[in-house]
């Protein structure tokens, strides 16, 4: 049963191999310049000005859609809530970007994120953190 759509053309292998080449080639001159833990907010921002600059990688258009729907914050307001939680309590990068990340709304939900840290806060600390949290939802 014909639909009326056209028969594609037949692929241009010639084509096809000098645009993977040229891909390749592109993608493995790229250099890491600094390897460090941002919030999604932050690395949505720096993928949407890549998007900008020039087309995605097949990856990078799956984390920047993903990113797209489920940041809640804005980079500023990501950065202060990160700096406002860091003068109550000392905690690694990674925890304090989950933190921002998820912003968790329950006592139990942010003991389960600083569980990966080798201490446990006071009840008054988790309390105060949450409160900050609260600020910025």
């Amino acid at each position: 049963m014909e639909t009326g759509a056209e028969k594609p053309e037949p692929m241009d292998f010639d084509n096809v191999y000098k645009y993977l080449k040229k891909e390749f080639k592109r993608v493995l001159n790229m250099k890491v310049g600094e390897a460090k833990p941002v919030p999604m907010a932050i690395a949505r921002d720096i993928l949407s000005k890549r998007e900008k600059e020039g087309e995605l990688l097949y990856e990078q258009k799956l984390a920047l859609e993903h990113l797209k729907k489920f940041t809640k914050l804005s980079p500023k307001k990501a950065e202060s809530l990160i700096k406002e939680i860091s003068e109550v309590v000392k905690l690694s990068d990674e925890v304090l970007i989950q933190i921002v990340d998820i912003l968790p709304k329950t006592p139990e939900e942010l003991r389960t994120i600083l569980s990966i840290e080798k201490f446990s806060l006071r009840e008054d600390e988790i309390k105060k953190i949450l409160e900050i949290i609260k600020k910025y939802v």
